[in-house]
């Protein structure tokens, strides 16, 4: 659907998730939101602020502090016709769900042979940036990513969170959808007020270029954005923005290296077993004979996420990705 042919609204990336559950909470009566203060407080980050005033407490359920509780009976709502969106506070909250989502969510059309599917989607905000305490502010998508039977999806603009969330919510199997919270508040684009989608497992290339390929999701898209944007005239890069994790778009991303030669992965989460890995294996399987150089990873380091003073050293940064880039290309 075109952007130009309905009405928008200007709006951040959080108050996109906010229309995203409100419209399918309009056009669906089976969609539920549930998670720790979602109702009368409107969320953690107010994502979903409004919602109980307008649907009710049978429709946006505040639930006590166990994650495993949460997922658990958003499974079981989801096996008997139900389309539960069950938040979880942080992503570093998360790992206490974590045996219900991989054993039980991302299993139940296989173990029942199609008779149950699971249509529920998880939000999580995660990632760094926002100076947060310890289990705040984690970027491990590779856990879910690995585990079949999941799709994962990351957002980075306003327009595509409603539409992915939209998809995701219509789904019939489970979604992991995970919110950058570094870029929240951070800008503004134009989201339409109907109901849209945004296909789940497509990439899209934020930027046209010939001399290397960079990918990346989330909160990191704008930072290497920058950086190829500083690089004009000098490197002319072509950045393509995942969207999801998995899926991945694996024909995006062999188009666009056989038209450069070249590829960096850029990615908050650690380095050793990230998703860059499995970006640069798919490259070296699918399009090894037009390769110039080593796929470069720019990523954080293999360390927990640090505090405050060293946060901005941790993120990979416009100055950090550009140093990538030039290593790949001058190899």
């Amino acid at each position: 659907m075109s952007q130009a042919t309905t009405e928008s609204e200007n709006l951040t990336l959080v108050q996109a998730v906010r229309d995203g559950l409100y419209t399918e909470m309009q056009q669906d009566d089976d969609v539920v939101v549930m998670g720790e203060d979602v109702g009368k407080n409107g969320g953690v980050f107010r994502a979903t602020e409004g919602l109980y005033d307008e649907f009710g407490d049978d429709r946006v359920i505040d639930t006590p502090l166990a994650e495993s509780g949460i997922v658990g009976t958003a499974i079981g709502m989801a096996a008997y016709g139900l389309k539960p969106v069950p938040e979880i506070q942080f992503m570093g909250f998360i790992y206490p769900a974590f045996d219900q989502i991989v054993s039980h969510a991302a299993r139940l059309r296989t173990r029942s042979r199609g008779r149950y599917t699971c249509p529920m989607v998880i939000r999580a905000p995660y990632g760094g940036g926002i100076r947060a305490p310890e289990h705040h502010s984690e970027s491990t998508e590779a856990f879910f990513a690995h585990q079949p039977g999941l799709k994962v999806v990351i957002p980075s603009t306003p327009y595509d969170t409603k539409g992915l969330l939209t998809s995701a919510i219509r789904d019939p199997d489970p979604v992991v959808f995970l919110e950058p919270k570094l870029i929240y508040r951070a800008f503004r684009g134009d989201v339409p007020t109907e109901s849209y989608e945004v296909p789940i497992g497509e990439a899209a290339v934020r930027r046209e270029g010939e001399d290397i390929s960079v990918f990346t999701w989330g909160a990191m898209t704008r930072p290497t954005m920058e950086a190829a944007e500083q690089l004009e005239g000098e490197i002319d890069v072509e950045v393509v923005d995942l969207r999801t994790v998995s899926p991945l778009d694996t024909d995006a991303i062999v188009e666009s290296f056989k038209k450069t030669g070249r590829a960096a992965v850029v990615h908050e989460a650690p380095k050793s077993g990230g998703l860059a890995g499995e970006i640069a294996a798919t490259i070296q399987e699918e399009a090894l004979l037009y390769q110039e150089a080593p796929v470069e990873r720019i990523t954080g380091f293999d360390t927990p996420f640090p505090l405050y003073s060293l946060e901005d050293y941790y993120l990979p940064e416009p100055a950090r990705i550009k140093e990538g880039i030039r290593d790949a290309v001058n190899f």
